[in-house]
């Protein structure tokens, strides 16, 4: 990929997407998980920084969206699975407005693959088993943030991580915080998408269908 134009002004940029790149309806998989993995052993394979990055999208109950990066902490044919404060924005409108979209940029490889589906919460288990997996530091965290509130200053938030330390000081393992937990995006759609030259980009979606079937389309780029 190669950027051309004057670099200080976005119109004015320009990645030309390699020509002999592409995505036909016979590279692609049966389903959308076989593809995905495929493609997300790729990104990891070329070395990507942190290939997991994917933007959440979600909407209050209003509609009002938002959106922001986290970490997929796991996938399999059932969906993708994200973890956070259920009090954060993100959260909050997942409970109150179960969809969402997941974005994985892969900008490097000129893919990038759209995720549409229903929100559910990861069972308590399933949460508990993979929090005691985190570093300590990192449960510590979940249980100091009161992520996405407004807090006085960086002072604070240090206080309370010192505070989190503190109690659970003489506590071999940390338990999951009540208000902490997973969520699993159910697809309904995944599309695959390959930058081509002239902006004639690959979009292969896979979508279900209202009787519960899969189908596979492709989009004008």
């Amino acid at each position: 990929m190669n950027v051309t134009g004057d670099t200080s002004v976005p119109a004015a940029m320009r990645n030309e997407y390699a020509a002999d790149l592409g995505l036909s309806e016979a590279d692609l998989a049966a389903d959308w998980y076989t593809q995905f993995d495929r493609w997300f052993a790729d990104a990891v394979a070329a070395g990507l920084p942190e290939p997991n990055a994917m933007i959440v999208g979600t909407a209050d109950a209003a509609g009002r969206p938002s959106g922001r990066t986290v970490l997929l902490k796991g996938y399999d044919p059932e969906g993708f699975v994200f973890y956070t404060n259920h009090g954060s924005r993100k959260g909050a409108e997942a409970l109150a407005n179960p969809y969402a979209s997941l974005v994985f940029p892969w900008f490097p490889m000129q893919r990038q693959v759209v995720v549409a589906g229903r929100v559910e919460q990861v069972d308590r288990a399933e949460t508990e088993a993979y929090f005691a997996s985190r570093p300590r530091g990192s449960q510590l965290g979940a249980w100091a943030s009161i992520q996405s509130r407004v807090i006085p200053d960086r002072a604070a938030l240090d206080e309370a991580y010192r505070a989190a330390a503190e109690r659970f000081a003489d506590v071999a393992q940390i338990p999951a915080p009540p208000h902490w937990g997973g969520f699993r995006v159910r697809p309904e759609s995944v599309e695959f998408w390959q930058g081509r030259a002239g902006r004639l980009h690959d979009r292969l979606r896979f979508r279900r269908t209202d009787a519960g079937e899969w189908t596979t389309e492709r989009l004008a780029p």
